[in-house]
């Protein structure tokens, strides 16, 4: 089986590790289709950090498999999806540890929730997704807790932006690690989050009317997750003439929805979009949602 490498992974050849792993991939392709006898389609174009292909099962079914470059955002994603069980997010059908590959349930229709056009009926279809994947996590677990990352962001931040040359303000800077520092050790109610959850991230489904896809999953407490919900659609709130406005009133649907702290919904959002290596997008964002 000729696997080539998708063009849309083209670009980690300049990440760290991304030149090894690429060129290992087609090969980690071929033994997870050997592996769980697999006839697989055509990758799927936008994929960008992972490779990503329908696949057939011996049984008939169908499936995703999904290869993710090592990185320890990605390194419990299977565990989260063992956790949930299919409850509000995709069933796990099979892993492999060593080759960073899941086989999982393949949503149909399988389209973003980005297509529901009124926002406001998009964020209720995901506050009814987050509401399902909130759980305590076991006992015994090896998700990283959010306090553990808030404590690291907070250490990185500040070095990051004269790293980068100041690209937003000192005011913003210091208003994102003061929060983590406060609210970073002080978690309520943890429970297992999926860290990444957008528009995106969660599909049309037949099963469940929509159901998460790709966490990055860590252990905390529920004002974190809606961060990118809330910098989510930024394509559009660049056109925005009133971004902060229409920020605010997201985050005020939300608050609503979801009955958790607004206060700290916000913190969260500005910290984190400033946290995960920020373009000049996620950096107004931080800047909207300071002013909501």
């Amino acid at each position: 089986m000729a696997v080539a490498i998708p063009a849309s992974l083209v670009w980690l050849r300049n990440e760290p590790g991304g030149p090894e792993w690429l060129e290992r991939l087609p090969a980690l392709v071929e033994e997870c289709a050997e592996r769980w006898s697999l006839r697989l389609g055509a990758p799927c174009p936008d994929a960008h950090v992972s490779f990503v292909a329908p696949a057939s099962t011996p049984d008939g079914s169908t499936a995703i498999l999904k290869i993710n470059i090592p990185h320890e955002e990605s390194e419990h994603e299977a565990d989260a999806l063992r956790h949930w069980d299919g409850r509000g997010a995709v069933r796990l059908v099979a892993d492999d540890r060593s080759r960073n590959a899941l086989l999982v349930e393949r949503c149909r229709p399988g389209w973003q929730l980005w297509a529901v056009a009124d926002e406001e009926e998009g964020n209720r279809h995901a506050a009814a997704v987050l509401r399902r994947l909130w759980r305590p996590a076991p006992d015994e677990h090896s998700f990283r807790p959010l306090s553990d990352a808030a404590a690291c962001w907070a250490e990185q931040l500040p070095l990051r932006w004269r790293q980068t040359g100041r690209p937003y303000e000192r005011s913003l800077l210091e208003e994102a690690v003061d929060f983590l520092r406060e609210a970073g050790p002080d978690q309520r109610d943890p429970v297992v989050l999926h860290q990444d959850f957008h528009g995106g991230n969660v599909l049309r489904a037949d099963r469940e009317p929509w159901l998460a896809i790709d966490p990055k999953p860590l252990v905390g407490e529920r004002e974190f997750d809606t961060a990118s919900l809330l910098r989510d659609r930024r394509w559009e709130l660049r056109r925005e003439p009133q971004p902060e406005g229409r920020l605010r009133r997201r985050l005020d649907h939300l608050h609503a929805e979801l009955g958790l702290d607004r206060a700290r919904m916000r913190g969260w959002a500005v910290a984190h979009a400033l946290a995960w290596d920020p373009d000049d997008t996620m950096i107004a964002c931080a800047r909207w949602l300071a002013a909501a």
